[in-house]
């Protein structure tokens, strides 16, 4: 069986090339990066949160995530300059292709009610952002063994800022988008 990437380059961009009377190859939408992104607000309590999210998504990514922190403190929400309050990945190349192939086949039907992603989570660049509701959706993790749900961030950067082109080869690469 072919491996997204694969497919991608053997069968789908030539297609899309030809269909969109594009004019230069490098102009094909073509996924560049893909950023995982956990907010970790309630890491202000309880440390423990972050080492065991850590080990979570560096199961889902297959690399070790960044943790982020604060710019500034801000009172209100007892927040301290420089306190961990998210983990983040950014995925390239091989990883990011086969983390795809994983997102589309297998992740995205185990979420309950699927019917679709949003079409319009494009931003201005043509870039695409989608929100997992919990972070076990994923078949790495084991449900039974997590102790605190988390919803993941998914940004998927493409080099052409065409939202419609883009979102045209999302369809293509395999993603289903909901009715609107």
């Amino acid at each position: 069986m072919q491996t997204l990437k694969e497919r991608f380059t053997k069968d789908i961009a030539p297609k899309f090339h030809k269909a969109h009377s594009i004019a230069n190859v490098s102009s094909i939408p073509t996924p560049q990066k893909i950023t995982l992104n956990i907010g970790l607000g309630e890491a202000l309590k309880d440390a423990g949160i972050i080492d065991a999210l850590e080990k979570d998504l560096t199961l889902i990514a297959g690399q070790k995530p960044v943790r982020t922190r604060a710019r500034k403190s801000i009172a209100d929400f007892s927040l301290q300059k420089g306190a961990v309050i998210g983990l983040k990945v950014t995925l390239r190349r091989d990883k990011m292709w086969h983390f795809l192939d994983k997102l589309i086949n297998i992740v995205l039907p185990r979420v309950k009610d699927f019917r679709g992603i949003s079409g319009t989570a494009f931003d201005n660049r043509g870039n695409y952002t989608l929100g997992m509701p919990e972070h076990t959706v994923f078949a790495e993790i084991d449900p039974a063994k997590v102790t605190k749900t988390k919803g993941l961030s998914i940004g998927i950067a493409f080099n052409t800022e065409d939202a419609n082109l883009n979102k045209t080869m999302m369809r293509e690469l395999g993603f289903i988008f909901k009715e609107e």
